[in-house]
Order: structure tokens, then sequence, then C-alpha cells
């Protein structure tokens, strides 16, 4: 996996991002940050104190908070 997106299952955003990795046949991990409370803390950490979702947590330890899927496939050329 290239990054794990950090969601909750009431989110909007978080379902419509993944929605759209699907349809681009981008592979993800997901985590229910309300189902794994230390995840929350990896979010808060990303977010300035604040658990918003969809956070992505990339391979090299960096973050994007809500991001569009060109934002993604961007950030995923910088890895590769």
């Amino acid at each position: 996996m290239t990054f794990t997106m950090f969601s909750t299952p009431w989110c909007g955003y978080c379902h419509r991002l993944k929605s759209q990795l699907d349809r681009e046949g981008i592979e993800f991990s997901i985590v229910d940050i309300e189902q794994e409370p230390e995840a929350a803390l990896t979010v808060e950490q990303a977010n300035g104190g604040n658990q918003t979702v969809p956070t992505l947590l990339f391979s090299d330890g960096s973050t994007l908070t809500n991001p569009s899927v060109a934002q993604v496939k961007d950030k995923l050329a910088t890895l590769s």
C-alpha cells in the first residue's frame, strides 16, 4: 500500500474520494478513526488537533487532508 486513508463511516468526503480512487484503480488501505482511537491521534497531529477526514498518510510520512484525486496522483508520482 502506498497510503492509508483515515476516515469515518459518516464522512461524505471520504466516501466520494474512496469511490474516485477505486475508479482510478489506486490501491490504499482505510482506517476508521472511530474504531481505532490511536489512529485519531495521527489525524489530529496532521491537522492541528482536529479530527479532519479524509486524511491520507503516505509511505514517506507526509499527509494530505481532503485532497482531490489529482492531488493524490501528483503525490503518488513523487513517491514512485
